[in-house]
């Protein structure tokens, strides 16, 4: 038996669906839109029908095209099995992961444990991005997403890692030049420091206290830690990007009394990818090394 068309064409014909253009196909591929063309045409004049109707605004899948996808996924992957049954019998995990999260969790609870991965798993090629903001994974290409907050239903595949309580904090240097703060409404006569874009994050734990509008905004929330340590104003942060900071004085943590310790979406911090076998074995391997190894509280 042999097959009218090449496994590599049919991954750039992929590509072209999952992107929906030959432009963003080539750029997420890395090759020039002339090579994706060819491959989409020489798959096309193989099987003697077209994949796609092309028009100047946009590539669209046909009928034919669309089931023959479907069919061509589920292929491809199951010879991706085949292979990684042979070549990883009895060796350790290897190939690319992507791995995304906000850059405050990156910062300080991954990269300080990547040294150690590396060591463990010297296979692994590990790609790490920041997003303030939830990523698609299939749009950015991304293994696994970590997620701070609470989930929406998906068809993503989740793993909790833990919680993180949050804090009220500002810097002993503001704090030195400002009015006492002994109870929740003192806070009206401070500066505060949020987040300039998911409004939700300025909902402290403080019981009766409205979202808040804060007097400096930042879309990051290193950039917010960073805005408190500097004395700037009152900040609340989850516990994992600032445990070094009240350790060593930087920090200190207010109105903690007040502070609710019930189960608030916002201290939730999880994984999220999809149950793809192919690279179960990369996202597990990472997964359970880091998960024991963070310092969430």
């Amino acid at each position: 038996m042999s097959l009218r068309t090449r496994s590599d064409d049919l991954e750039v014909l992929l590509a072209v669906a999952e992107f929906g253009g030959f432009s963003a196909a080539a750029n997420a591929l890395d090759m020039q839109v002339a090579r994706v063309s060819r491959s989409v045409t020489k798959v096309e004049e193989q099987l003697g029908a077209a994949i796609f109707t092309r028009t100047t605004r946009q590539v669209r899948l046909t009928d034919e095209g669309y089931a023959f996808v479907e069919s061509v996924k589920q292929g491809l992957e199951h010879i991706q099995l085949a292979e990684n049954a042979i070549i990883q019998v009895g060796e350790l995990p290897k190939g690319k992961l992507r791995v995304d999260a906000a850059s405050p969790f990156l910062l300080h609870q991954v990269v300080p444990l990547i040294n150690g991965f590396k060591k463990a798993f010297p296979d692994i090629e590990l790609e790490l991005t920041s997003s303030e903001e939830f990523v698609d994974l299939i749009e950015k290409r991304t293994d696994i997403a970590i997620r701070i907050g609470k989930l929406e239903d998906s068809s993503l595949k989740a793993r909790a890692l833990g919680k993180s309580p949050l804090c009220i904090v500002a810097s002993p240097q503001y704090l030195s030049q400002h009015k006492p703060i002994t109870k929740p409404n003192d806070l009206n006569n401070h500066q505060t420091i949020g987040f300039s874009t998911i409004k939700q994050l300025n909902k402290w734990p403080l019981k009766g206290l409205p979202t808040y509008l804060p007097s400096i905004a930042a879309s990051s929330g290193e950039t917010i830690r960073q805005l408190a340590v500097s004395g700037n104003g009152i900040a609340c942060l989850s516990s994992f990007m600032i445990e070094d900071d009240i350790n060593q004085g930087r920090l200190v943590k207010l109105l903690q009394p007040y502070v609710k310790s019930s189960d608030l979406d916002r201290e939730l911090v999880n994984a999220v990818y999809y149950p793809s076998s192919t690279i179960a074995k990369r996202i597990n391997a990472f997964l359970d090394y880091i998960k024991p190894r963070l310092k969430l509280v």
